[in-house]
């Protein structure tokens, strides 16, 4: 059981690292296919999400019962599903580092607060959990839909390019929460279980703390690479 806590504690940190990867493979499966591909596309980019499924699973510890754990998913679904599609839809973006930042601050935020973080470094109790949820549901949708618009959309179909792709979203979040909560609904049954809780929601915070650093350093390295550049050609 150690062996197998070191080991998941150990894989949380390069794993988060992959996520959300923008293939060439993907742009020439949505430019060769229809609205099908699209809906190929989105089930792949959540479930290579791994910040996004590392929130979900922060988010699935804290629940026991099932219909908690659809009440939560749903407020998290609806609030990916506004930005994704409305941001797309209107063309808002913003730099991809900085809102991967943001949502790597979320898997920070869950597995401190899973740990009780608020009351014992802050003396006070965690802000409501349903509200935090869809919160972060519209961040990761923002994230979701700056990686659809580095896509060339054109201008036919659009929209239903964009709903295509929150279908195959959807399709990826669910096939990626079935063996999730499966398998922790057996490991609560183990005596080991209050162990992994720990190791897993101290993994979860320094994943996320990580993924931050990662995407500062993405954020900062490139503004300098513009800023020489100006220079450059000044």
């Amino acid at each position: 059981m150690k062996i197998f806590l070191t080991s998941l504690f150990l894989l949380l940190l390069p794993a988060v690292m992959l996520a959300h990867g923008v293939s060439s493979a993907d742009h020439a499966t949505l430019v060769d296919g229809g609205l099908a591909a699209y809906v190929l596309v989105g089930a792949k980019h959540m479930l290579t999400g791994y910040d996004h499924l590392l929130f979900l699973l922060g988010v699935l510890f804290y629940l026991s019962g099932f219909r908690d754990i659809l009440r939560f998913i749903t407020v998290f679904t609806l609030g990916h599903c506004i930005t994704l599609i409305g941001a797309t839809y209107l063309g808002v973006t913003a730099d991809e580092h900085l809102v991967d930042a943001v949502i790597a601050l979320s898997v920070t935020y869950k597995g401190f607060e899973n740990l009780n973080g608020f009351e014992r470094v802050f003396k006070a109790p965690a802000p409501d959990l349903l509200f935090m949820v869809f919160a972060f549901g519209l961040i990761h949708g923002f994230g979701l839909s700056t990686r659809l618009q580095s896509f060339d959309l054109g201008a036919d179909q659009f929209l239903a390019k964009i709903l295509s792709f929150n279908v195959g979203v959807e399709v990826g979040q669910v096939l990626a929460l079935i063996p999730i909560v499966f398998v922790l609904k057996k490991i609560q049954q183990a005596k080991h279980y209050p162990v992994f809780y720990k190791v897993v929601n101290i993994g979860l915070i320094v994943a996320g703390a990580a993924l931050l650093a990662y995407q500062l350093y993405g954020f900062f390295s490139g503004q300098a690479e513009v800023a020489a550049t100006v220079h450059t050609h000044s």
